[in-house]
């Protein structure tokens, strides 16, 4: 196995089980305790884990993106509750954004039954996924390539963006709290995502229920710039307060009995 590959595996594994144990890690890959402890050296010179004795920890730091591969097997459960709470929203032949997160790839996943839409996304794994739907519009920003995310970030993005004017924008984010809002783990992603709530005329924040009462570095926008949150479980009483003062709706799944 490549050390590239070793390190992602181990990523995954960390940010699962939030630590890992260099000797445990060495039998699971069959490799010495010093080249794991070399890993575990990268992974933390990229922010991604501390590391403590014998092992490492999860770096809990806003400001620390996750690869794309390793987000997307987080809380997919969730995800696919938002996507298809998602799929309700969205009307045949409307114009919509989707950003670069992956929640938004269970949404695109999820809403080919539509007819005629026009999607406008920063994101290749949108673009990857709905690339065979011939009678749709797939509008790709460009901009500069970061694979890590699997999107195209940078001015020329954000240009693109700002040339069209959607029926909705669907984003996710880093993390949502009541008094600093909507905010992201770095300027690059939360400028593209400022750029599509600028452009939409209604604004879905896509956010499943661990990302509540989490701060990021860069502040995307307060709650009051939200028209809908759409999340995978209901919101503790405190949450669904702000939203009401907000005058912003909050779809969530229903459990059996309870009131639409």
């Amino acid at each position: 196995m490549l050390a590239v590959e070793r390190r992602k595996q181990i990523l995954e594994q960390v940010h699962k089980d939030k630590k890992v144990i260099v000797s445990e890690l060495s039998r699971q890959f069959r490799v010495s305790e010093e080249t794991i402890r070399r890993d575990l050296e990268k992974l933390a010179e990229d922010g991604h884990v501390i590391k403590s004795y014998g092992g490492a920890v999860i770096n809990e730091i806003g400001s620390i993106d996750l690869p794309f591969n390793v987000r997307w097997k987080s809380n997919s459960i969730g995800k696919q509750k938002i996507a298809d709470l998602i799929s309700q929203e969205i009307q045949d032949g409307e114009h919509i954004f989707l950003d670069a997160s992956t929640t938004a790839v269970f949404i695109a996943k999820n809403i080919k039954n539509k007819k005629k839409l026009t999607v406008i996304t920063n994101s290749i794994e949108n673009l990857l996924e709905l690339s065979d739907i011939s009678e749709w519009d797939i509008i790709s920003t460009g901009g500069m390539l970061k694979g890590d995310s699997m999107s195209f970030l940078g001015v020329k993005a954000a240009d693109s963006i700002e040339q069209y004017n959607a029926d909705k924008v669907f984003f996710s984010c880093k993390g949502l709290d009541i008094q600093k809002g909507v905010t992201e783990g770095n300027d690059e992603t939360g400028c593209i995502k400022q750029s599509m709530i600028k452009s939409a005329k209604k604004v879905y924040l896509t956010v499943d229920s661990s990302k509540f009462d989490t701060v990021g570095f860069y502040n995307i926008c307060p709650l009051s710039g939200l028209d809908v949150v759409v999340t995978d479980k209901k919101p503790d009483e405190r949450w669904m307060q702000a939203f009401e003062e907000n005058g912003i709706q909050c779809i969530y799944p229903k459990e059996a009995g309870e009131a639409n």
